[in-house]
């Protein structure tokens, strides 16, 4: 389920492959459903109101560029926090106490 506000940063590109591709999810998903091998049907629902967020970004903006209000979004979506913190357990602290790499002579 994508929230309204990731949404609302995306440029209009990547909202329309967002839409074209819930689209096709929801297809399959209704092909599943009518041959019996759709185990989670609340999916379907999730998807639905996915193509429909998106649809209203996308309205909104053209109903912006018509009233000459619309400003492309400056603000770009951030890595997610369990990757930003992911990458943050993975470095190594700088500490020179762990060089204790001594070449022996001899």
């Amino acid at each position: 389920m994508v929230a309204a506000s990731e949404l609302v940063v995306m440029d209009t590109e990547e909202l329309e492959l967002k839409l074209s591709e819930n689209r096709r999810e929801l297809f399959n998903l209704r092909f599943q459903l009518a041959t019996g091998q759709l185990d989670n049907t609340a999916r379907m629902g999730q998807v639905r109101k996915d193509v429909a967020r998106i649809l209203t970004v996308l309205r909104d903006r053209e109903i912006q560029e018509v009233e000459g209000t619309y400003e492309p979004p400056t603000v770009r979506r951030r890595a997610p926090r369990a990757a930003a913190e992911e990458e943050a357990v993975e470095a190594p602290p700088a500490d020179d106490a762990d060089d204790e790499t001594v070449e022996e002579e001899g």
